[in-house]
């Protein structure tokens, strides 16, 4: 073999940062041996695998087209690696999940899996949808946990559970207790909602539809904390997961409002790279992502 897995590693690592230095940090190497190994494989069989532009590596056509079989080269490596000492799932997974799962049901599920896999290491991103799907399809995370669609051609969205949206407010607005609001009265309404990007708002824009340019957006904020905290303010209402106001309703620090004909439900997803290798430990996460579904 005229390659080896170490060069397939510098290989990942530098289309992963575009930089042979973090590409070095991240693999406890040197920056000379890292940047060895990488002019060793372009060199052995005379190929070009970045477009070089000052001081960032950019993967070039040919690049882009091996990383994937590079990913699963070592995926399957690791995983035969694994079979071979007989040990129970072991490794580490790159786990990425939008602000309302991430916050609210990923942390308490990988507790639950490392019960079972004590060996295995998961690392958790929370962003939004559109950063997850990125980041995904980029092989930079095994697999994301996202709120909103994705319409990408290298990601497959598997369908996970059902959610819901609710408009909420404080406990001392005017508009709790009413009957349900119809448009008239959203439209007077100061609305504090998710960022642009999130799937929350995706959710919330298609439930509005028809009314949407002329909602009165007051706040645009990344985390849903912060979004509950100036709605408990009194500084407008607020349309969230269900699954991240429980507790706020449990202790009637917010209300919910009850809104007439608009479909606040969506479905959360599971999304993978459609070339990405499922070993034995991101197959027993993925089963256990299916286990977890809504009461």
């Amino acid at each position: 073999m005229r390659y080896s897995l170490r060069q397939l590693e510098v290989f990942l690592a530098t289309a992963r940062h575009e930089n042979i230095s973090r590409a070095a940090v991240d693999l406890a190497m040197s920056q000379s041996a890292a940047s060895g190994s990488l002019k060793e494989l372009e060199t052995q069989f005379a190929v070009k695998l970045f477009d070089r532009v000052g001081k960032r590596l950019h993967l070039s056509e040919l690049g882009n087209q091996l990383r994937p079989r590079a990913e699963n080269l070592l995926a399957q490596a690791r995983d035969f690696e694994q079979a071979l000492v007989n040990q129970d799932i072991a490794g580490r997974l790159q786990v990425g999940a939008t602000l309302t799962i991430g916050n609210y049901l990923a942390v308490g599920m990988i507790a639950q899996f490392k019960r079972r896999h004590p060996g295995t290491d998961i690392a958790l991103s929370v962003a939004n949808t559109e950063n997850i799907a990125r980041r995904v399809a980029s092989f930079e995370l095994d697999m994301g946990l996202v709120e909103g669609e994705v319409n990408h051609p290298d990601l497959q969205a598997q369908h996970w559970r059902k959610d819901q949206l609710v408009v909420f407010t404080a406990p001392d607005h005017p508009l709790c207790g009413s009957s349900p609001l119809q448009d008239e009265t959203l439209l007077t309404l100061p609305w504090i909602v998710r960022e642009p990007g999130s799937g929350t708002r995706q959710t919330f824009e298609r439930a509005m539809r028809g009314i949407l340019p002329d909602l009165d957006i007051a706040m645009e904020l990344q985390h849903t904390e912060a979004i509950k905290r100036a709605v408990e303010s009194g500084l407008g209402v607020g349309c969230l997961s269900k699954i991240s106001l429980e507790d706020a309703f449990k202790r009637g620090s917010l209300v919910p409002l009850q809104v007439a004909g608009r479909d606040f439900s969506r479905d959360l997803y599971l999304i993978t790279h459609r070339k990405k290798f499922h070993g034995a430990a991101l197959g027993q996460w993925m089963d256990l992502c299916l286990e977890t579904t809504a009461d």
